[in-house]
């Protein structure tokens, strides 16, 4: 069985075969045809757990997608060598105008719903909870030793660890904690080094999303965040989904909208992404969005493709 959310990294970087591939790996063309993504290692379990469903019902269409980072998967996605692109951050406004100049228009779908989780060493007994400003003060190198952050906690040196610069995991945390200000830390595309790095160092903390400390809950402490108005807030499904956890954020798939009405392979993958309703989401660690946010997303997919879809089924009824 493959653990491939475990490998949720960027520094795998190469393109992960998704779809079908019965017979010794030999998939069925048919007319369903392929498509191609790229992005956020956050976002690729997930992927990765639609397309084991998906294959299933959809052998003629074969989806692959990497793991090369957002900020990476944007570029493929620019360059106009994929049909979409996963994303655990909003598309940039100079993304969003290198595809306008290169004529490239795109769709926004939230498909999740992630919680960025703090965390130190399991046998940290004095960190529970932090304010913005205490991680602020943390990452950006302020705060030396945990008696700066809180004049009670010990005076030994904090080992911090962060995402790169790959990640849109760290772009989040760069506009949410550290308003825009550079993050002072050990920093690695890997996040399961991040994990192993926090796990390995007494006075570590690291963040990351939601899944990933789910799935090393047993080797991490969690800790809670106080946001502006001082209330505090822990990850779990119901905060993030609602957004009352200080640190939750939607996450995305980008979609190429001339490919996506080309490609009946395409259209079949997203409508399977949405009447999903984030099962598969939950069954790879992250929140399922509100079904009403479904509904709202398959009528505006439906917008999109559908008037060319009917205009076929009309042929075909003739």
């Amino acid at each position: 069985m493959k653990k491939w959310q475990l490998f949720g990294t960027t520094a795998i970087g190469a393109s992960l075969l998704l779809g079908a591939c019965g017979g010794g790996g030999n998939a069925d063309s048919g007319n369903g045809g392929e498509v191609k993504g790229d992005g956020s290692s956050t976002v690729g379990p997930i992927i990765e757990k639609l397309n084991e469903k998906f294959a299933k019902e959809n052998k003629d269409v074969t989806v692959s997608s990497g793991t090369s980072g957002t900020g990476g998967g944007f570029e493929k996605f620019i360059a106009g060598s994929t049909d979409f692109s996963n994303a655990s951050r909003p598309i940039k406004d100079e993304e969003k105008k290198k595809l306008d100049d290169k004529g490239i228009k795109y769709d926004e779908f939230k498909i999740a719903q992630d919680g960025v989780t703090i965390t130190v060493n399991k046998d940290n007994d004095f960190v529970d909870e932090l304010t913005k400003e205490q991680l602020k003060e943390i990452y950006s190198g302020k705060a030396k030793t945990w008696k700066d952050v809180n004049p009670e906690w010990p005076s030994k040196e904090i080992k911090a660890f962060s995402p790169d610069q790959s990640h849109g995991t760290y772009d989040f945390f760069t506009e949410e904690v550290m308003d825009k200000g550079d993050i002072k830390a050990e920093k690695n595309a890997d996040t399961n080094v991040i994990v192993q790095s926090v796990q390995k160092n007494e006075q570590g903390i690291g963040y990351f999303g939601y899944n990933f400390y789910e799935q090393n809950k047993d080797k991490l402490k969690e800790v809670k965040v106080k946001d502006d108005s001082g209330k505090t807030t822990e990850p779990t499904k119901k905060t993030i989904q609602d957004g009352s956890y200080a640190l939750s954020r939607p996450l995305y798939i980008y979609t190429n909208e001339k490919k996506l009405k080309d490609n009946e392979g395409f259209q079949d993958f997203m409508k399977f992404v949405l009447e999903d309703e984030g099962k598969s989401a939950e069954d790879a660690g992250f929140v399922a969005l509100p079904k009403k946010d479904y509904t709202e997303q398959q009528s505006k997919l439906d917008d999109i493709i559908g008037k060319d879809s009917k205009k076929e089924d009309d042929k075909d009824s003739k």
